[in-house]
């Protein structure tokens, strides 16, 4: 449990003085060197961990062709991924919170990139399973750590631009996944391709430990004020500039000294903004599932949820389609690559309009698009359409993984309970990506791939309702600022 500073009948002490200046400060500077560290770090380190995650398609494509797995082993692998995905939501949005962004993220790397190394050992398909399930745990965590805290470092005026840039680098691992598996598959086997993946994970792990700072805005939040601020001073120095940002700015004001915005939440009482930072008391997991938290945990639910079926359904699944309808392992590994160049772009779109467009309207006009097209694309017969369509099909998707992931689950959430908040939304979301492989398989097996996206395309299209009733705009606002609605709605 966090300690407050201060007390509610006393006034703001230095400390939190230098504090609320810190965080003001986090909301003018200027793009630096300082902010190019933070992203190429985590960058480098989501991309990594997204070339293994995206290595399990390819890899299953030769397991099917080696004899070693099936459509239902298949499901099983995917599974048992989305499984630990779960866990490392859950855990790593818990222990984010409480012992800091980044030794939790540095946890996350060893974990997947050591069990990458050991799943290219393994002797059988069951062990290879359970290898899975473990990567996914750190990987899974990663993605939480790894877009939520960048969003703590960003000024809201660039921070949907600049979250959809780490996005893209990130998201350069289908197509590099896709380049890996095409040259080192039919050489050397799958095996390899985990070796690689491990590897690379390894090395990331250790400029993570000596590149990355903590996030400042965690720090504050937690009751290490004089850190937080020494780091916003050395990003200051670094920016050209000091300490001048004024505390009373209403779009950086936190909250009020013996004012918890989650308790506000949780009972309905109100309290007027204050420029005084403090640390919040821990609020119980029944708060993330009522009043404004509750309401926050159901849209970034509904985006992840959609996210996930459609990312993991369309990436995951192309592959093993391409085999089953008869095109030969090479041929359709090379095809995957091809449509895989559509990440990229789709997520360097992401970066041209993701501050230009409300995001209540960009959210639910992609995923509606992405249901569309996936019901085109399963009509398709000639191998030109099936990759004209499935790669303009995935530009829309990393347009909307962009979104979903990078940008607008992260943002929604106030600084102390950021990382609990997106790791209970994320585990949900796996949840509906645990279930949904032996739903694809099932309907694969027994109707066909059109059966497969008309499915997918229902489900898709409930999600974007949910964000269109009950979304939350968040573009343009302050980390700090987002907390604001909790208190003062009723006031209002």
């Amino acid at each position: 449990m966090s300690r407050k500073i201060g007390r509610p009948d006393a006034g703001p002490t230095d400390t939190q003085m230098d504090s609320a200046r810190a965080l003001a400060t986090l909301e003018r500077l200027p793009v630096s060197r300082w902010h190019w560290q933070v992203f190429w770090v985590l960058g480098l380190a989501l991309q990594f961990n997204g070339i293994l995650n995206s290595s399990g398609n390819s890899v299953l494509a030769d397991l099917v062709d080696r004899g070693w797995s099936n459509n239902y082993w298949n499901a099983f692998f995917s599974s048992a991924m989305m499984m630990g995905f779960f866990v490392g939501s859950l855990a790593a949005g818990s222990l984010g919170d409480r012992i800091g962004r980044k030794r939790t993220y540095e946890m996350c790397i060893l974990v997947f990139g050591s069990m990458a190394l050991t799943a290219a050992c393994t002797p059988g398909m069951i062990f290879l399973i359970i290898c899975r399930g473990l990567m996914g745990i750190g990987m899974g965590g990663g993605i939480v750590l790894g877009y939520g805290t960048f969003t703590e470092f960003m000024p809201a005026r660039v921070r949907g631009t600049w979250s959809a840039r780490i996005s893209l680098l990130g998201n350069l691992s289908p197509l590099i996944a896709a380049i890996l598996a095409a040259v080192l598959i039919p050489a050397l086997s799958w095996r390899a391709v985990f070796v690689v993946a491990g590897t690379l994970a390894l090395a990331i792990l250790v400029v993570v430990h000596f590149q990355l700072e903590e996030s400042p805005r965690w720090l504050i939040a937690s009751g290490r004020a004089d850190d937080g601020v020494a780091i916003v001073r050395r990003a200051a120095a670094r920016s050209g500039g000091v300490l001048v940002a004024s505390p009373d700015d209403a779009a950086t004001r936190p909250p009020a000294a013996g004012v918890s915005d989650t308790a506000d939440a949780a009972h309905g009482g109100t309290a007027e903004a204050a420029p005084v930072p403090q640390t919040e008391v821990a609020v119980p997991l029944s708060a993330f599932f009522t009043g404004e938290l509750g309401r926050r945990t159901l849209v970034a639910t509904a985006t992840l949820i959609a996210m996930n079926l459609s990312l993991y359904t369309i990436t995951q699944w192309v592959p093993t389609i391409f085999v089953n309808q008869g095109i030969d392992i090479s041929k359709s590994l090379a095809m995957s690559m091809i449509m895989m160049i559509g990440a990229p772009v789709g997520v360097f779109i992401s970066t041209l309009i993701m501050d230009l467009l409300p995001r209540k309207v960009l959210g639910p006009g992609l995923i509606v698009l992405v249901a569309v097209l996936g019901y085109v694309y399963s009509r398709q017969t000639s191998e030109a359409t099936i990759l004209a369509v499935g790669t303009l099909m995935i530009v829309v998707l990393y347009v909307y993984n962009s979104f979903s992931s990078a940008v607008y689950a992260p943002e929604i959430w106030p600084t102390a309970q950021k990382m609990r908040g997106l790791g209970i939304a994320n585990s949900i979301g796996r949840v509906v990506a645990i279930a949904s492989p032996y739903l694809v398989a099932w309907l694969l097996t027994e109707f066909g791939v059109i059966a497969v996206f008309v499915v997918l395309g229902l489900l898709l299209s409930a999600c974007a309702l949910v964000l269109a009733l009950f979304g939350i705009e968040t573009r343009g606002r302050s980390v700090e600022e987002m907390a604001l609605p909790i208190r003062t709605a009723k006031a209002a």
